[in-house]
C-alpha cells in the first residue's frame, strides 16, 4: 500500500466539513486516509473490508510464525497423535 501524501493526509476539519468524500476515497483507492489536527496526526479513517482484510492477514501471520517456533523449540506431533487426539481414524 502506497501512501499519496497530496491525497491521503487529510486535515481534521476537512473531515467534519465533507465525511462523504473522505469514505469514498478510502473506498475508492483502497488507501487509509491520516487525519491530521494542527499539523499532527491524529487518527486513521480505513475502509472497513481493508481494514478485516489486514486483520486477517496479521492474524494469519502470526499463526505462522507461533508454529515456526514450535517447530523450533521441538513442539510438534504427528498426523497420527492429531487423529488419535481427536478422535478420528
Amino acid at each position: 500500500m502506497t501512501v499519496k501524501f497530496s491525497e491521503d493526509i487529510v486535515p481534521l476539519s476537512d473531515l467534519k466539513a465533507n465525511p462523504g468524500k473522505i469514505v469514498r476515497h478510502v473506498t475508492e483507492e483502497h488507501r487509509p486516509v491520516l487525519l491530521t489536527s494542527r499539523g499532527r496526526g491524529v487518527a486513521v479513517v480505513q475502509n472497513l473490508q481493508d481494514f478485516e482484510s489486514a486483520e486477517e492477514e496479521r492474524s494469519f501471520m502470526r499463526a505462522v510464525v507461533k508454529g515456526m517456533v514450535d517447530l523450533e523449540e521441538g513442539r510438534e506431533k504427528t498426523l497420527r497423535q492429531v487423529k488419535k487426539e481427536l478422535g478420528l481414524k
